[in-house]
């Protein structure tokens, strides 16, 4: 069974003391149009996301390919994918199943998680996590098909085109379904091309209630986002 970060109720470290332990012990067509897609700037409840300050420059919590604001009370930490990529190559009592567990959860497709932005602290239980690529020629709209495709369970995805600040990029709304939970919850992304490679921004949350709620900070991070 494919363990991707669908299945993440928490952060990162949970799953990974979990890999620890162990070691010791049919989709709906796309929406192709070319329009671009209106920003929803509130959320369930109807309150706009206040900025709690920029991302990805250097001496941010994450130095990231692009730049863009956070929720305010979300607090940001970059994702060291180091020790991953050595477990999993090694041959000790750190490698094996925890690392495969560990680079399962970092790496989605051609993507690798940089950053998890936490929400709890804002009152809301899920992530903003932003994924990076090396450079190359593949364009936005193939590494988020690719980005969602490796999530697997996933079903009903609608794709638009957005552009802001000078940025182009594609956006999708899909289902994913839990079998662990045996129930379908709301998820997002959206990824933009830079010269220094691709980039994901994907919304989770634990059910579809808590993703709307969150929603805010996700159109903050788009409608703010720029190449660094």
């Amino acid at each position: 069974m494919r363990i991707t970060t669908g299945t993440v109720r928490g952060g990162l470290a949970p799953v990974l003391l979990l890999a620890g332990m162990l070691t010791g012990c049919a989709q709906s067509p796309d929406d192709d149009s070319k329009t671009p897609a209106t920003a929803h700037a509130t959320g369930a409840g109807g309150s706009a996301a206040r900025s709690g300050g920029t991302l990805g420059a250097a001496g941010s919590a994450c130095e990231l390919p692009v730049t863009f604001d956070i929720a305010r009370d979300w607090k940001a930490k970059a994702v060291d994918t180091g020790a991953s990529k050595g477990s999993s190559g090694s041959s000790g009592s750190d490698g094996g199943l925890a690392g495969e567990l560990a680079d399962a959860l970092l790496h989605q497709g051609p993507v690798t998680m940089a950053c998890e932005i936490d929400a709890k602290p804002a009152g809301n239980i899920g992530f903003l996590r932003v994924w990076t690529g090396s450079p190359g020629n593949a364009d936005a709209r193939s590494v988020l098909r690719s980005f969602v495709a490796a999530e697997d369970n996933t079903s009903n995805e609608k794709y638009r085109t957005f552009r802001t600040g000078g940025v182009s990029g594609v956006e999708v709304e899909y289902l994913y379904t839990s079998k662990l939970l045996d129930e379908k919850k709301t998820e997002s992304a959206f990824a933009v091309s830079t010269p220094d490679g691709p980039v994901v921004v994907h919304l989770g949350g634990m059910d579809t209630e808590e993703h709307e709620e969150m929603l805010p900070a996700f159109e903050l991070a788009k409608r703010t986002l720029r190449v660094a």
